[in-house]
């Protein structure tokens, strides 16, 4: 295995923008870095648990049933896209009394399963970096060890940021300008998989 190459592509990948990171930084920005800690671990442990997933069989039963494949782009499309209106219309006080929760770990850790940048990820790196041998568990388990070790101080870069800019948007509707950005970059984030979807229904 090419440990460098894997640890740039985890690099890259969890420190660009994308639905976890622009949630994170909302979550900072609203709840603070304390609060948000559930929502911080879910992600960094369960992309991990999702890469072994996908690595040890879950990808070969969408080439065995397609159909699955696309209802999961369509369920996880429409989640994001509701969470994405509820970030845009959250309810917006005082920053030390900010309305509602931030996600618990385990909505956290399950919303990596409708995330469509997190299953392009754990795909192409369990394609991409594996070679079918007896030691291919060991090598699915050491991508989802560098993705955790590698995601977790970018994740937290996210979170720092979002929680930082409390200091600086001390209005409310300065807040509530930043809550529907966050929204428009949750929504551009999908549109490779809209453009997906549309290709695949209209040559269906």
């Amino acid at each position: 295995m090419e440990y460098l190459a894997i640890i740039m592509f985890a690099v890259t990948t969890c420190v660009t923008p994308g639905p976890n990171n622009a949630m994170i930084m909302t979550s900072g920005l609203n709840y603070g870095i304390r609060r948000s800690l559930p929502h911080y671990a879910g992600i960094c442990l369960g992309f991990p648990a999702m890469v072994v997933a996908v690595g040890l069989g879950i990808a070969s039963l969408f080439e065995q049933i397609p159909i699955l494949h696309v209802i999961l782009k369509l369920a996880g499309a429409a989640y994001l896209s509701y969470l994405a209106w509820r970030i845009a219309t959250a309810p917006v006080s005082a920053l030390h009394r900010v309305a509602g929760k931030p996600f618990s770990f385990l909505q956290a850790a399950a919303f990596q399963w409708v995330n469509p940048k997190a299953w392009v990820l754990a795909v192409g790196a369990t394609v991409t970096y594996t070679v079918i041998s007896d030691t291919y568990v060991v090598q699915i388990l050491i991508i989802a060890l560098i993705f955790l070790v590698c995601g977790a101080p970018c994740i937290m870069l996210w979170l720092w940021f979002g929680a930082s800019l409390k200091t600086i948007l001390q209005d409310p509707s300065t807040v509530r300008i930043f809550n529907v950005s966050m929204a428009l970059l949750l929504m551009g984030s999908l549109i490779p998989v809209f453009i997906d979807l549309y290709i695949q229904f209209a040559g269906a």
